[in-house]
């Protein structure tokens, strides 16, 4: 059983105040405590994306691996992590959980059950990389391949070894599929189990990335343009160019060896490949934009037919001149795709089908279709010629309709038959055209219904059904071992802050007021008073006289005026953003040291920070503050006090003085999440101020300074975004490792009893 997680007595009869939730802890059937503290948060993920057998199949699931005795990791793992593996599969459970639980049993009946843990604590984040049901399939079935192959047996005894590399392989997938398509990983792994099934040290250092044979192969594989590194561009391309936004859904080339996937669009989103190589001329990134832009003009253009009164053969002719007709609409509005409709279009030879012996027609449409995209086809065939210009002369005049280049497709087959068109022997070659989808939508059937499969709705709260708090965030962390990131690693767990009586904050303000008078003078010092005008506005505060006066000149004598004729003001010289982030672990409950003192660092801290609330609100600056505290990597708990738009009030001043210590210091993870929220502010300086009082630790890490690096990562990740992390600690003995964390920004506060003095004081002296 996992150390650190042990069952205990009163976990099973946890009682939550909703309803719901209790039956659901109740059919979980848990003895957890861990698993206890962020259940609700875990249900209300799943509620508000599972139907109801849905949401039972995930219970029973849970249930099912509860049960496996490998301790709570696992149990945590999932829950945490199947509601977002559903979400990036587009809320598709049905094929992925059966199939799921099935490896989770062979690997429990097998040597290798301690990778039950790592593998579904990675399957959110591949699941992101992968994007479809489909693809995350194939994953497992990549995986039981390697698990079945590297596992072992002493010949004559039922003794059974587990697979040396299964557990590296689950750690390095994240990374490895955001190198390497499905296709790429699938040979990845073969060629580890092919070489190293026999050398278990050598292939543990395969599949950690180590070796440098494993290395070079990943190089090998790493070919084309992944999906996953150009998806945002893409959804950009499709939303500002085509006014289209559907979702993009990959789907894998790994298996298809002799029937290659077709991209096409249906109810659930585009289908697009997970991954484009480059062809002369073409980028693989032109390839998808191709792809898109096809799709979007049939979703534009295209009309459904009535299929049942044609031949496969009619339809087919229908499918290439509707593709025609749409290609060349969009040239029409983008010229500079021609070009790379000609580059992935193949140029057939007329004379490359015998028609004796072979089936021509795919051939004869491929030319066609040629030469109704290129006016330097080099074709000379009469027939051939006589409808590229009847399709040309039909769109000249407009878009033409779906109906309409049917009825020319049908008749240019009617003129071209021949009996050899029934062969069973297709002439393929130079007749595919990859960029084009299947057409599925072009066409109706009467014979089956005309029902049509009303669309998977998104899963909805019913009256009654709200739930406190809001679904984990992921962040990564950083292994400073192996110097790579354990990738969705840590759940934060985003809330308000409880409220308590503001009266109590006016009181610490009170007895401050001698110190706040000092701060105040300063505060008049720093305090921008220049105010610049912005002129030429639409809107505005006060009449830009001049310009007001040149539009109604212009008026008067007939010319369009200048509608920017208001202006309005801006405040210059103070453009900052503030997080002030505290840490709310157990040990700000002791008592502040000094010979009768009373008072708990937790009680000085309210002080401090509510004497800088009302410096900063004085000075204007927009800023937040938060608290955080841990109770392992699967519940960190991060509060909002201050929200940036609020302002300071009793609301704020209730949540501070609800304020309460507890659990441990995860740092990295703390930092990483405000950090994600003073990022997104719109400001040339913007300054993360972290109180805390004692390095980063928490119960579930044993390894010294593990999250000591992590937080150093996480500073520097902030740096990179252009947040500057400063540290004030209470820990007289903290030179050491907040210099290791923080560099140059920080400062510790030997004498505790000034930090509501000191704390203000140092905001003024950042921001100076």
């Amino acid at each position: 059983m996992t150390t650190g997680y042990r069952p205990v007595s009163d976990a099973r009869s946890r009682v939550f105040a909703h309803p719901q939730v209790q039956a659901a802890w109740q059919m979980l059937d848990c003895g957890f405590a861990a698993v206890a503290d962020v259940f609700e948060e875990c249900l209300y993920a799943a509620l508000t994306s599972f139907s109801k057998p849905q949401l039972d199949a995930y219970l029973e699931a849970a249930r099912a691996i509860g049960k496996l005795g490998r301790g709570a990791e696992p149990l945590l793992a999932f829950l945490e992590e199947w509601p977002t593996v559903v979400a990036a599969a587009s809320g598709d459970q049905e094929p992925m959980l059966p199939q799921v639980m099935g490896t989770i049993r062979a690997m429990q009946k097998s040597p290798n059950s301690k990778a039950i843990t790592p593998f579904l604590q990675t399957l959110a984040p591949v699941a992101r990389r992968l994007q479809s049901a489909e693809q995350i399939e194939v994953y497992i079935d990549i995986a039981l391949n390697l698990m079945l192959r590297t596992s072992s047996s002493i010949h004559g005894h039922h003794i059974t070894f587990p697979s040396p590399g299964l557990t590296h392989f689950f750690d390095q997938a994240p990374r490895l599929l955001g190198l390497l398509s499905t296709a790429g990983l699938k040979n990845w792994t073969d060629y580890g189990i092919r070489n190293y099934a026999s050398h278990p040290e050598r292939q543990e250092e395969y599949f950690r990335l180590e070796s440098a044979d494993s290395r070079a192969v990943v190089q090998r594989e790493r070919h084309g343009t992944l999906f996953i590194d150009v998806e945002r561009r893409l959804d950009l391309y499709l939303r500002a160019l085509w006014r289209d936004s559907d979702v993009l859904v990959p789907y894998s080339t790994a298996f298809d060896e002799l029937r290659r996937p077709i991209p096409y669009y249906d109810k659930l989103g585009l289908r697009v490949p997970d991954v484009f190589d480059d062809v002369p001329g073409v980028s693989g990134f032109d390839r998808y934009r191709a792809v898109l832009a096809h799709m979007a003009g049939h979703r534009r253009w295209s009309v459904a037919q009535i299929a049942d009164n044609w031949s496969p053969l009619q339809r087919m002719a229908v499918e290439f001149f509707e593709d025609c007709r749409i290609e060349v609409l969009l040239i029409r509005e983008y010229p500079g795709l021609r070009r790379i409709f000609l580059a992935l279009h193949p140029h057939p030879r007329a004379d490359a089908c015998d028609p004796e012996t072979t089936s021509c027609l795919r051939h004869r449409l491929a030319m066609i279709s040629r030469a109704f995209l290129d006016p330097g086809h080099g074709y000379t065939d009469p027939v051939l010629l006589d409808f590229v210009q009847r399709f040309h002369a039909a769109l000249a005049v407009g878009e033409s309709s779906t109906a309409e280049i049917a009825v020319l497709a049908l008749d240019y087959v009617t003129r071209t038959r021949r009996q050899s068109d029934q062969l069973a022997k297709l002439h393929f070659d130079d007749t595919v055209i990859d960029y084009r989808d299947d057409n599925r939508q072009l066409w109706q059937f009467i014979e089956q219904g005309d029902e049509e499969d009303a669309f998977d709705q998104e899963r909805k709260l019913e009256p009654g059904e709200e739930l406190k708090g809001l679904p984990p965030r992921h962040y990564p962390e950083w292994d400073n071992q192996s110097q790579t990131y354990r990738p969705d690693w840590v759940s934060v767990y985003e809330a308000l802050h409880p409220s308590g009586n503001p009266a109590e904050i006016d009181r610490l303000l009170q007895k401050h007021a001698a110190l706040a008078k000092r701060l105040k003078r300063l505060l008049d010092l720093l305090k921008p008073q220049d105010r610049v005008r912005i002129r030429y506005q639409e809107e505005g505060s006060d009449l830009d006289l001049d310009t007001a006066l040149r539009s109604l000149i212009d008026f008067k004598s007939g010319v369009t005026p200048d509608p920017r004729i208001n202006m309005s003001h801006r405040t210059d010289g103070r453009d900052i953003t503030v997080l002030l982030l505290l840490d709310l672990s157990e040990s700000l409950n002791q008592k502040v040291a000094g010979a009768g003192s009373t008072q708990t660092v937790l009680e000085l801290s309210q002080e401090a920070v509510s004497l800088l609330a009302w410096a900063i609100d004085c000075l204007g600056d927009p800023y937040a503050i938060a608290g955080f505290h841990s109770n392992t990597r699967h519940e960190v708990r991060y509060q909002h006090i201050k929200g940036f738009s609020e302002r300071w009030d009793d609301t704020v001043k209730a949540r501070l003085a609800a304020m309460q210590a507890g659990w441990s210091t995860r740092m990295g993870a703390a930092l990483r999440h405000a950090g994600h929220y003073l990022s997104a502010r719109p400001a040339d300086k913007k300054i993360l101020l972290l109180l805390t009082d004692g390095e980063p630790a928490d119960i579930d890490v044993t390894e010294p300074g593990h999250l000591r690096a992590d937080a150093r990562k996480a500073v520097g990740e902030l740096a990179a975004q252009g947040v500057t992390t400063f540290c004030l600690s209470l820990d007289p003995r903290a030179d050491d490792y907040v210099r290791d964390i923080f560099g140059k920004n920080w400062r510790v506060l030997d004498r505790i009893e000034r930090l509501p003095e000191t704390l203000p004081s140092l905001y003024l002296e950042l921001t100076r």
